[in-house]
């Protein structure tokens, strides 16, 4: 479904994203890991067109999108939750919900119930504002949003940052149903272990910039663990 093909990117005269290379397969699960630092965070902002790429090639249900808009990548199925959740404090969360309305298919402009659903703390607060809530509520309601646009592949950048442990649980347990009840393909950037594992089929390992393994969640060793994760 998602494809990286030998993409690179520089800051200025640092060489960020180095040949970058990873499939991720329609209605899997995948985590990118990685050490602070590696280049995680800058693949997601040039997959999602908020950072040019130098060279490669980025792909889409087999199209070519890294020429194409943030907002042409969103409306062709791609849903992001960015790192620090980035919703708007003074609206409600309903207004923070509706505001990706506009993307959904077809001129449906009505919150789906399935939001409510997955996340019935939307619904009890639905007239609060989103500076009101926690930080775990914050992370849902940045969910939800994504949601709204009915994407067929969901990013989420450190979902758990920030996150009390037991709130960290139940958005496992939502991005696993998400994944394994509605089929949705999810990209999942995350430094915990033990969430990655809860959360994610597959993995890829980012080092300097580079991919340097993948594979299914239960080929994580502990030698992987400590040579690409441990700080």
């Amino acid at each position: 479904m998602l494809s990286f093909t030998n993409v690179n990117q520089y800051y200025a005269q640092s060489h960020i994203l180095r040949d970058v290379n990873l499939q991720i397969a329609p209605g899997q699960c995948t985590c990118l890991m990685g050490r602070n630092g590696e280049g995680k965070t800058t693949l997601l902002n040039c997959l999602m067109g908020l950072l040019p790429i130098a060279s490669g090639t980025i792909s889409f249900k087999g199209q070519a999108i890294e020429h194409l808009s943030p907002e042409k990548r969103a409306r062709l199925g791609l849903g992001y939750v960015p790192q620090g959740r980035q919703i708007f404090p003074l609206l409600t969360v309903e207004e923070n919900l509706k505001i990706g309305l506009p993307l959904r298919p077809r001129g449906d402009r009505h919150i789906p119930d399935f939001i409510y659903d997955f996340f019935p703390v939307l619904h009890e607060m639905k007239n609060r504002r989103g500076g009101d809530l926690s930080g775990g509520q914050q992370q849902q309601l940045a969910i939800g949003r994504a949601l709204i646009t009915a994407p067929q592949m969901l990013i989420l950048d450190e979902p758990t940052e920030g996150i009390q442990p037991n709130i960290v649980s139940d958005i496992a347990k939502s991005i696993r149903r998400l994944n394994q009840e509605m089929g949705l393909t999810v990209l999942l950037v995350e430094q915990k272990v033990g969430f990655a594992r809860k959360a994610a089929q597959n993995f890829a390992l980012m080092e300097r910039g580079a991919i340097v393994g993948c594979g299914p969640m239960e080929e994580l060793s502990d030698e992987l663990v400590r040579r690409y994760l441990t700080v």
